[in-house]
């Protein structure tokens, strides 16, 4: 029950970040989503809608047929789903064909009729899209769904120019046959096996938001059990193993050992210390994931260890010896609180929610690195200190929603 409400929380944000014009946030929210129910098509549409908001077509006509195949006997979801690939391809007729079928299933669908008003407009007949436009505003509670379809300007036709029927262009869509149209075609549809190629890649990237984090989980694990096996103890790994795997040990890195730093991040003494530090991962990695992408998120995770590393070089005693991901995970937990303090204003009470939750679960972590003697108080401090910079300097900013 509980993740039935998450997941519809998650899509009634989607819904109206979509309303709002506000592509990214769509996409974030569907991302999240995704990561509850990735078999789910109503959460696919999610992502093909706020990919053609972000003007990700490849990504809009994978996830339309990623629709289509979780519904081959047909539905809302695969009409819609096939009105956007119709879009895509121009055939502006069958598009709208499509969304009247969804309307008459669904005519509460605010997207549904703000589709058919961008068709009509494209077709010519401005006073019935003008009626749908209006339609769309009241089922989203004053929603405009702007700059959620590709922009549309009119085609200057020799002898009729500035006539009210002179039929509308798009700009960025797919199978145009001019140079000019050629260059606004999408990747996905051009006859190049590398792009096409690329494209599929993102698109399998953005179906699984958490890949990153499940890589790195599963990096340590697998090391972990490697140590453990070397020490044939499974619930302690021996210090002279742990030693010849890369430790940090301070006087080892005075004399040029310093790739120590960052071996020592995938290394554990202990069964406790791999899965406490995992499971943290596990929880928290997805989120920053999905908000700074998948590169940066990278970036943050291993730029904390090696800060914290370097960290605790500087300021413990030469005798120091420390493992762990504790650092790396500090600076990913860091930058989720950037992320909501610098977004506070987009994410209204939610964000301040999120801030206080995050300010209370970074006291509780500080008070216990500090009670226990054990463990590398300043690895953690300057992973987090770490993260928070980075993250600062690529932090992804929400816009404001209009009042």
């Amino acid at each position: 029950m509980e993740a039935q409400t998450d997941i519809q929380t998650y899509l009634e944000r989607g819904k109206q970040a979509l309303a709002q014009g506000q592509g990214r946030e769509a996409a974030i929210a569907y991302a999240h989503a995704a990561q509850i129910e990735p078999d789910n098509p109503i959460v696919h549409l999610g992502l093909a809608e706020a990919n053609l908001a972000l003007g990700s077509y490849g990504v809009v006509y994978m996830a339309c047929r990623k629709v289509q195949e979780l519904q081959p006997m047909g539905g809302v979801e695969s009409s819609m789903a096939q009105a956007l690939l119709d879009l895509l391809d121009r055939r502006y007729d069958r598009a709208l064909q499509d969304v009247e079928t969804v309307i008459s299933q669904d005519p509460s669908n605010g997207y549904a009729h703000a589709l058919r008003a961008y068709l009509l407009r494209v077709n010519g007949q401005d006073y019935d899209a003008g009626l749908a436009r209006s339609r769309a505003s009241r089922l989203s509670y004053g929603g405009t769904f702007e700059n959620c379809f590709p922009p549309v300007e009119p085609i200057r036709t020799s002898g009729y120019a500035g006539m009210p029927g002179a039929s509308p262009k798009i700009t960025g869509q797919p199978n145009g046959q001019s140079t000019e149209q050629r260059e606004s075609v999408p990747t996905w549809s051009r006859p190049n096996g590398m792009q096409r190629r690329m494209v599929r890649t993102r698109f399998i990237l953005s179906q699984n938001p958490s890949l990153l984090t499940n890589i790195l989980i599963g990096i340590n694990v697998i090391i972990y059990v490697i140590t453990a096996i070397l020490s044939q103890n499974l619930v302690s790994i021996d210090p002279t193993v742990l030693l010849n795997a890369g430790a940090q040990v301070n006087f080892l890195i005075v004399q040029g050992e310093v790739w120590r730093i960052f071996t020592a991040m995938f290394l554990h003494v202990g069964i406790a210390h791999v899965g406490l530090n995992m499971l943290s991962l596990f929880f928290i990695g997805p989120v920053v994931e999905v908000f700074y992408g998948k590169w940066r998120y990278l970036l943050i995770y291993l730029c904390s260890g090696i800060v914290g590393g370097l960290t605790s070089y500087f300021i413990m005693p030469p005798d120091f010896v420390a493992v762990g991901a504790s650092g790396a995970i500090f600076g990913v937990f860091g930058a989720l609180g950037v992320f909501y303090i610098v977004n506070r204003n987009a994410l209204g009470a939610y964000g301040r929610g999120a801030i206080y939750n995050w300010i209370f679960w970074l006291g509780l972590n500080l008070v216990w690195n500090l009670a226990d003697p054990r463990i590398a108080i300043w690895d953690h401090l300057g992973g987090l200190v770490a993260g928070m910079i980075i993250a600062a300097l690529l932090i992804p900013r929400l816009r404001r929603r209009r009042l």
